[in-house]
């Protein structure tokens, strides 16, 4: 008899670790079936009504079908895979965060978004609530263990579902949750998203301020249609890159001359502080070879004339990848996109002379990339940190025909969330190059005769 037993717990411990999943990353391709996950559908139809509301409204929900992630993946990721043996693995991989249930069902390519298979599901709820954990000590890359089924992970521990089993998961109010998707490295073994990195050695990860603080933000609710009342409910925003809320005011803008008046012909110097009040990680920050966030600066006299002033030079190197030029980029797509002789596409399409606050990602030839998996190195990292001001200036000289008396002096910090150019070279919608007025300040000089 005790045989018998000793030999039927083996057995049902051997059932129990063989149904607990271990692989991530690229070992997790496949592993799964699409059936295996629940269709963001049932969840949102009848018990997590409100957070399926607010799911369908942010880019998790959207991160396969939304326009420049479907051109991107299709357009140059794809192609690119299958020229060049180095980043073959980017055909699978960018579903392991994009599309994840498509990567664990081993569906690669998935179809495209218009056929609206599972794939378009993206990021759904049970991707993140069948989470267990990660591999290794570092969030990224998708290494992730999940572990679909009637278990469900949350941040509590004092709720009963009467359609699953809650299992409370610390791992669920960390960054480093976050970061499985939100760092990723390249096939070159360079940092492509670092987000969670960043937010790691800022000073919001040292006060205990975590991701989910900010983008998760808690308030009194229910978590679900028959639960009961909470203090300190999760709200699932997500808001991030893609929402203007969540852009504007992210770094406040200041500008003062040296000099308050002064004649034509004379020299005014002006200082604009940017402090960057409100990102715990560096900012533009994700999939940074995409963003574009700049400094203009323009003075107004009298009679409405447009004076564009540009950026003094501070003479670090790499400074030329942070100022507007005339300058031919992003060479790197003749590969995915079959084109000879091709000489790149405009940089930066905006007001030359424009201090840029980016880094830049660098192809193998060291030439500028928008496709962050061909980036073997960087530029400068001219970024706005957490909590970090930046001082910038511009020195103007008085021009001679400028009118006589009160001059404004304007700074404003934009935001794209992908540059102009690119937009229109791949046929991208406008609306992904629209330009997010960060924030503003003006001052005055007065010209005397």
């Amino acid at each position: 008899m005790g045989k018998t037993i000793t030999i039927l717990i083996i057995f049902l411990f051997s059932i129990v670790a063989f149904s607990q999943n271990y692989k991530s990353g690229d070992d997790a391709l496949g592993i799964f079936k699409y059936e295996n996950f629940e269709k963001p559908e049932a969840c949102g139809s009848s018990c997590h009504i409100d957070f399926y509301q607010q799911w369908l409204q942010m880019m998790m929900s959207q991160c396969y079908t939304h326009h420049w992630d479907e051109i991107e993946y299709f357009k140059l990721a794809v192609p690119h895979s299958e020229k060049d043996s180095k980043v073959a693995g980017v055909k699978a991989g960018c579903n392991g965060c994009h599309s994840p249930v498509a990567f664990m069902a081993g569906d690669v390519p998935p179809p495209k978004p218009i056929m609206n298979s599972r794939a378009n599901e993206s990021v759904s709820c049970d991707v993140c609530h069948t989470i267990s954990g990660f591999s290794g000590t570092v969030p990224f890359n998708y290494n992730y263990i999940s572990n679909p089924g009637k278990i469900k992970y949350g941040n509590r521990s004092d709720i009963v579902s009467p359609y699953h089993q809650i299992k409370k998961n610390e791992l669920l109010n960390k960054g480093d949750f976050c970061g499985v998707c939100h760092n990723e490295k390249s096939p070159y073994d360079v940092w492509v998203k670092a987000t969670q990195i960043e937010w790691k050695e800022g000073p919001y990860y040292k006060e205990g301020v975590q991701c989910q603080t900010c983008h998760m933000p808690r308030s009194e609710g229910y978590n679900a249609l028959m639960g009961i009342f909470h203090t300190d409910v999760s709200q699932h925003l997500f808001h991030g890159a893609h929402d203007p809320g969540k852009v504007k005011g992210t770094v406040e803008v200041r500008i003062h001359p040296d000099i308050r008046e002064a004649e034509p012909g004379e020299q005014v110097k002006f200082t604009v502080l940017l402090f960057n009040a409100k990102t715990g990680h560096k900012f533009p920050t994700g999939s940074a070879e995409e963003r574009m966030l700049w400094l203009h600066v323009e003075a107004i006299d009298s009679k409405g004339n447009i004076y564009h002033l540009k950026v003094d030079r501070k003479g670090f190197k790499g400074e030329e990848f942070t100022i507007a030029s005339d300058t031919l980029a992003y060479q790197d797509m003749a590969i995915p996109l079959g084109l000879s002789n091709f000489k790149g596409i405009q940089r930066d399409g905006i007001p030359i002379g424009d201090r840029i606050f980016r880094m830049p990602y660098l192809d193998p030839q060291g030439r500028m990339t928008i496709m962050q998996w061909n980036t073997a190195s960087f530029g400068p990292d001219y970024r706005i940190g957490p909590r970090e001001t930046k001082l910038e200036t511009y020195t103007w000289i008085i021009p001679d025909n400028i009118e006589l008396g009160i001059v404004k002096i304007r700074a404003i910090l934009n935001y794209q969330k992908l540059p102009t150019p690119v937009t229109e070279f791949l046929g991208v919608p406008l609306e992904e190059s629209e330009i997010i007025e960060v924030n503003r300040h003006e001052t005055i000089i007065t010209i005397l005769d």
